[in-house]
């Protein structure tokens, strides 16, 4: 199979995440700008998502077109991924609606780690088709990055219990350590 199917798919299920957490923002009744300043876990857990799934779309498709060869491996792997970035929307009101308390920060922080984790299993089951040394080199760079990643979220999962703010802290971390694909990602791109 072809690397266009995969990402068209992808690209149509990130697209669509976004819209619905985009639909979950309400505007206040009251015109007023207290009753802005009210919104802000809701506008902040929007921000949150909306970054950590662009990054996850941009990092796919330069991990997508490392791809030579799909398999049901790597289809499963996807899809693994896809399902859940798409509980992504549902965490974010979760975690909005209820203003930052622990049990949605560590149920936000354990879909971030269920991300992360289905990540490294799409990247490792790309990994298989390229033994070149040049991809070794790139593969061992991302799963060292992926794999703090992970740490930090399962470190979240704990810590909202006892931090939330740390916690979100934590959470956000592994977005601006993938703000940018890894160097050398986008040499292969087709």
């Amino acid at each position: 199979m072809k690397t266009n199917r995969i990402e068209a798919f992808s690209d149509g299920v990130m697209a669509i995440l976004i819209t619905i957490m985009v639909l979950e923002l309400k505007a206040p009744h009251d015109p007023t700008p207290a009753s802005l300043a009210r919104m802000w876990p809701t506008f902040f857990a929007y921000v949150l998502s909306f970054i950590i799934i662009a990054i996850y779309w941009v990092n796919h498709h330069h991990l997508i077109h490392l791809v030579t060869h799909v398999d049901s491996v790597i289809l499963w792997a996807n899809i693994n991924l896809l399902f859940w970035l798409s509980l992504i929307p549902w965490v974010t009101v979760y975690l909005g609606d209820n203003h930052a308390l622990p049990l949605p920060v560590a149920l936000y922080a354990a879909v971030s780690t269920a991300g992360a984790v289905s990540f490294f299993l799409l990247r490792a089951s790309i990994a298989r088709h390229h033994p070149e040394p040049e991809f070794k080199r790139l593969n061992k760079r991302m799963a060292r990055k992926n794999l703090v990643a992970i740490i930090i979220y399962v470190a979240a999962i704990a810590v909202a219990f006892i931090y939330t703010p740390l916690a979100l802290t934590l959470i956000a971390l592994p977005a601006t350590m993938y703000f940018l694909p890894e160097r050398g990602v986008g040499k292969s791109e087709r």
